[in-house]
């Protein structure tokens, strides 16, 4: 017996494996940008202190300025990690949603999904406070 395409017993509307594929890329994808969010914010602190050590000890002002501008350009990747990890999620939560719609909720790709899922958004929680 084989199956066409066209038979009923196979209607599962695109779902299934790909989409439980794509649910662990975009739960990877998450992950990957918290990392590089708090890599981003390691650096500021790394930058910002040695800053402030170049200052305490009246370093050449060019080194300084040079110094200043590693630090800003630090600090301008946090909103931008910020705005891609919000797009990120969105596309998670769709993702999460269009399968549940299709009736698949079980395994570990949906338990890692919801779990980075409530990460992310307490991450949020706190740097909006």
């Amino acid at each position: 017996m084989s199956l066409s395409p066209s038979d009923p017993s196979l209607n599962f509307k695109g779902l299934g494996m790909a989409t439980v594929r794509n649910l662990k890329i975009k739960t990877s994808s998450c992950k990957r940008i918290v990392k590089e969010m708090h890599s981003y914010e390691k650096e500021v602190e790394r930058e910002a202190a040695k800053t402030a050590d170049m200052k305490e000890r009246g370093a050449d002002p060019y080194d300084l300025k040079q110094q200043e501008n590693v630090l800003a350009e630090s600090r301008m990747m946090i909103p931008d990690c910020r705005k891609r990890l919000e797009a990120s999620l969105a596309d998670l939560k769709g993702t999460l949603a269009e399968l549940e719609e299709g009736n698949e909720k079980e395994g570990p790709e949906f338990e890692d999904a919801r779990s980075t899922i409530t990460e992310v958004e307490k991450l949020f929680q706190t740097t909006e406070a």
